[in-house]
């Protein structure tokens, strides 16, 4: 069989008028080489039904589909993107493309287990898709994605640390989180404005239950809320010193100094 011909990139975001909406924070990755990379930062995806968030182009999807994973979920908002991608599609059975809101989306009913994310995702969405996502960390096998460096940096940041806060917790609380590689604003089209970086989240073996997360929701939004406050005061509403003392916290630390292991030592006595 001869081997098809794609357009380039360059060539489908002119065929397709896919200048990048800034509305939609797009920032499209063009580089052969760099998307390589990235698909390769997922780790092995044999057998995985990955999901792409915001294909754009196609130049993630295409590196995608270059990995042994059994299929590819393009999950695409943007018209002119899904019509590009459609046209990758018909190139093979292993790419499907969901015209759909990815904040709206329900992952797990759209695409069977076992399931990874990989996706350069839009910048202005990233982190509420992200905290969505870690409500239902059991049900992916992991998940890779790029952010803005500053957000990325938020989510690995250790405690003692100004970038460490909530998202922090839940995410290392509910994950093994693995900073990958930094991107420059160079690698996209157009260039955003800050650098960006790729990080791997893997969804830990045990899973708390619903209301343990909805305590731990509470808590770091307590916490964190008032992060100059000692936490006697932040906590107040939850039992203050008396909760820090059952858990063997002193009540006058800052919420910024607890390591993941003390929140949850805080939620379990809530």
């Amino acid at each position: 069989m001869a081997e098809i011909l794609l357009p380039t990139l360059a060539e489908v975001i002119r065929n397709f008028d896919l200048r990048a909406d800034k509305s939609l924070g797009q920032h499209f990755l063009l580089g052969p080489a760099l998307l390589a990379r990235i698909a390769a930062a997922a780790g092995n995806l044999e057998g995985v039904n990955v999901i792409e968030i915001g294909p754009g182009p196609g130049g993630l999807t295409r590196a995608l589909l270059e990995t042994r994973a059994a299929h590819v979920t393009a999950i695409e908002y943007d018209k002119r993107a899904v019509a590009a991608i459609t046209t990758l599609a018909a190139t093979t059975n292993r790419l499907s493309i969901i015209e759909a809101d990815a904040i709206k989306a329900d992952l797990p009913a759209l695409v069977p287990p076992p399931r990874a994310i990989v996706a350069n995702l839009p910048y202005n969405i990233g982190t509420l898709l992200l905290v969505n996502w870690l409500q239902r960390a059991a049900d992916f096998h992991s998940m890779t994605l790029m952010f803005q460096l500053e957000v990325a940096e938020r989510i690995c940041a250790q405690p003692n640390t100004g970038a460490y806060g909530r998202v922090s917790v839940l995410a290392q609380w509910l994950c093994e989180v693995t900073m990958l590689m930094h991107i420059p604003a160079s690698a996209f089209a157009p260039p955003p404005k800050v650098e960006s970086a790729l990080i791997r989240l893997t969804p830990r073996p045990e899973q708390p239950a619903r209301e343990e997360l909805k305590a731990m929701e509470r808590l770091t939004a307590a916490a964190f809320g008032q992060r100059r406050k000692m936490l006697r005061g932040a906590l107040k509403p939850l039992g203050g010193e008396a909760l820090c003392t059952k858990a063997g916290i002193d009540a006058s630390r800052r919420a910024e100094t607890l390591s993941v292991e003390e929140f949850v030592a805080l939620i379990r006595v809530l």
